[in-house]
C-alpha cells in the first residue's frame, strides 16, 4: 500500500493548482483503501508480481474518489471521513471538475499498462457506477422502492468497483475465466455486504466514528434497508411516519425513526443480510490456492461486518 500511495502522489501531479489542492485534500483525507488493496491481494494469490498492479491499485482509488467528489455534491454532504468535504470547502462546480480530472487520469493510467483486458473490466465498471447514481437518485424519496431495487442500487454503485478491482488481480495473473469469475463474485458479494453495513450504521453509528454526519441517507430521502425493513415490519402509524420522512427528508424525527429502526428488528435484519453476502465472498475463495493472501481476503470478509465505521 506504500507503493500504492507513492503511485497516487505521483499521479496527482497536474500544471493546475486547484486540481492538485482539492485532489490531495480528498485522497489526504485516508478511507479504509479496500478497492486498492483487493487489486493488491488478488493480485498476490494467484502469483502476479510485477509493477502494473500498484498502477491498478491506484486507478480504482482515482475511479473511487471521482464518485465521493461527485456524490458529495448530489447529495449536498457537508462531512466525510471526519472532515469538511472538497465541496463544502471549495464549492460544487470544483468538486465536479476535479472529479472528472481523476476520472480522466484513471483513464490515461489504465491505458498505459497495455493490457486490452484491463481497459474493458473498468470502462464496464464505470460505465455501471454512473447508471447506479442514476438509479439512486429516480429512488430518492420513494418510500415504496422494493428490497430488490434497492439492492440493484448497491450492485451497480458500490459493488462494481469491488467486483472490477478483485477481477483486475485475476487479469494480471492471466488467471483463467472460472477463477476470474470466482474473483468477481467474490468483489460483488463483499460490496454489497459493505454497502449493507454503511446503510446500517447510518441508523446505528455516531458521527465521531463514522466521519460523517448521522441521519444524512434520511436528509436526502434514501429508501435504505433499516427503512424499508422497518416499514415491512412497524405499525400503520410507525410506517406512515417512515413515509413521510422519506418522501420530505425530514431529519426532525430521527430519533423517532430510530427507536422505529431498533423495535422492529431491521437493524440487526440489516446486519443479517450483510453477513450472507459476505458469506457468499468466503465461499468463492475456495477456488484460489491457500496463501497468506488468501487469509487476508478471509479476514476482510469478517472486518466488512464488524466494524462500527
Amino acid at each position: 500500500m506504500q507503493r500504492v500511495d507513492a503511485v497516487i502522489r505521483e499521479r496527482l501531479s497536474s500544471r493546475v493548482a486547484l486540481v492538485e489542492q482539492i485532489s490531495h485534500y480528498i485522497i489526504n483525507a485516508g478511507g479504509k483503501r479496500i478497492r486498492p488493496k483487493l487489486v493488491l491481494l488478488f493480485a498476490e494469490a494467484l502469483g502476479y508480481e510485477g509493477p502494473a498492479r500498484y498502477e491498478l491499485a491506484a486507478v480504482v482509488e482515482f475511479i473511487h474518489t471521482a464518485t465521493l467528489l461527485h456524490d458529495d455534491v448530489v447529495d449536498e454532504s457537508a462531512l466525510r471521513r471526519g472532515r469538511a468535504t472538497a465541496n463544502a470547502m471549495f464549492g460544487n462546480a470544483a468538486s465536479v471538475l476535479v472529479g472528472d480530472f481523476l476520472y480522466s487520469r484513471a483513464f490515461q493510467m489504465m491505458v498505459s499498462v497495455g493490457h486490452m483486458r484491463v481497459l474493458e473490466v473498468l470502462a464496464d465498471a464505470t460505465n455501471v457506477i454512473a447508471e447506479g447514481e442514476v438509479l439512486q437518485l429516480m429512488n430518492m424519496h420513494d418510500p415504496d422502492l422494493a428490497v430488490a431495487d434497492y439492492l440493484q442500487v448497491i450492485r451497480y454503485k458500490t459493488a462494481k468497483l469491488f467486483e472490477a478491482s478483485a477481477r483486475l488481480g485475476a487479469v494480471l495473473a492471466n488467471a483463467g475465466p472460472a477463477i476470474e469469475e470466482a474473483c468477481a463474485d467474490f468483489g460483488r458479494s463483499l460490496g454489497t455486504a459493505f454497502q449493507l453495513v454503511d446503510d446500517l450504521l447510518d441508523y446505528e453509528g455516531n458521527t465521531s466514528e463514522l466521519g460523517k454526519n448521522v441521519g444524512d441517507d434520511l436528509r436526502e430521502g434514501k429508501p435504505t434497508l433499516p427503512l424499508l425493513v422497518a416499514m415491512e415490519r412497524g405499525t400503520d402509524a410507525e410506517r406512515e411516519l417512515i413515509r413521510h420522512a422519506i418522501e420530505q427528508g425530514e431529519q426532525q424525527r430521527l430519533s423517532d425513526i430510530l427507536a422505529i429502526v431498533r423495535r422492529t428488528g431491521a437493524l440487526e435484519a440489516t446486519r443479517q443480510a450483510a453477513h450472507a453476502e459476505a458469506e457468499k465472498a468466503r465461499e468463492r475463495l475456495q477456488a484460489l490456492p491457500a496463501s497468506r493472501a488468501r487469509e487476508a481476503l478471509l479476514e476482510l470478509c469478517v472486518r466488512s461486518v464488524h466494524r462500527s465505521s
